[in-house]
């Protein structure tokens, strides 16, 4: 970071993953996440993108045959220790996965199920958070009249929206995306967009996109990465527009990937 930068919210250390079969996912990537930023990871499939998304709250704890090296920072605190609550970092490091998977409820329950999880018993507290959340999420105009019906009676665009409420409503720190518009129609795709840039305020948003197109929307910052390689990271407007490694050009300007 430069000076004047925001202050980093996560610092990656050194991080290497390795599968048990040899393969190398991650490669001695080493990257400082601002706060209240929207970071762009982008690059061809295979570079290790998902898997550093993964990294940032231990899903890849649940991958059997994975070893990890190195160090990842939240606020200055290790998360990689084996003395670290999991389930606690979980809950300030969201994540949003391509695929939306609302839980066989009502809306208004697959928003406040993680609520009552944490503890929150009060109907008014819950009935506060939900409102935000969808709010936040850009869906609350079109469900708050229905909050009772199914969350699968939702059109997919709709549905990973309300994904993004049940994460947001339990107010994580930062909030991870893995090509959350992937399989959402153009409007959908922008409404979660404009979410985005809004809930930046008060969360820090790392986001896999779906295209080189969408990254360059939506990136304050940008990490360019290829075949479990950081290949460049810096403003998004810069990695985009005028990025300094041929291989970036290359791949920002459709001539490979």
């Amino acid at each position: 970071m430069t000076a004047g930068s925001p202050p980093p919210k996560i610092v990656v250390e050194k991080l290497s993953v390795q599968y048990d079969d040899g393969t190398e996912s991650l490669r001695n990537i080493s990257l400082t996440i601002p706060a209240n930023q929207i970071t762009v990871l982008f690059g061809p499939a295979g570079g290790g993108k998902s898997t550093l998304l993964r990294a940032l709250n231990r899903l890849n704890d649940l991958v059997e045959g994975v070893r990890m090296t190195g160090k990842i920072y939240l606020d200055g605190e290790d998360i990689t220790g084996p003395d670290m609550d999991v389930v606690s970092l979980r809950r300030r490091v969201g994540m949003v996965f391509a695929q939306p998977a609302p839980l066989p409820m009502t809306i208004r329950q697959n928003v406040t199920y993680g609520l009552e999880l944490a503890g929150v018993r009060h109907a008014g507290q819950k009935e506060l958070a939900m409102e935000k959340a969808l709010r936040q999420a850009a869906l609350w105009d079109e469900v708050n009249d229905r909050l009772e019906a199914p969350a699968a009676a939702l059109s997919g665009g709709q549905q990973q929206r309300l994904c993004l409420a049940r994460v947001l409503a339990l107010e994580p720190e930062v909030v991870l995306l893995d090509e959350p518009t992937s399989g959402l129609d153009p409007i959908s795709t922008g409404k979660v967009e404009e979410s985005l840039h809004e809930i930046k305020r008060e969360y820090t948003i790392v986001i896999v996109p779906h295209s080189v197109q969408q990254g360059a929307r939506i990136a304050d910052y940008a990490a360019f990465f290829l075949q479990g390689e950081l290949v460049e990271y810096g403003l998004g407007r810069e990695v985009f527009i005028a990025p300094k490694n041929r291989r970036t050009d290359d791949y920002v300007t459709g001539r490979f990937g």
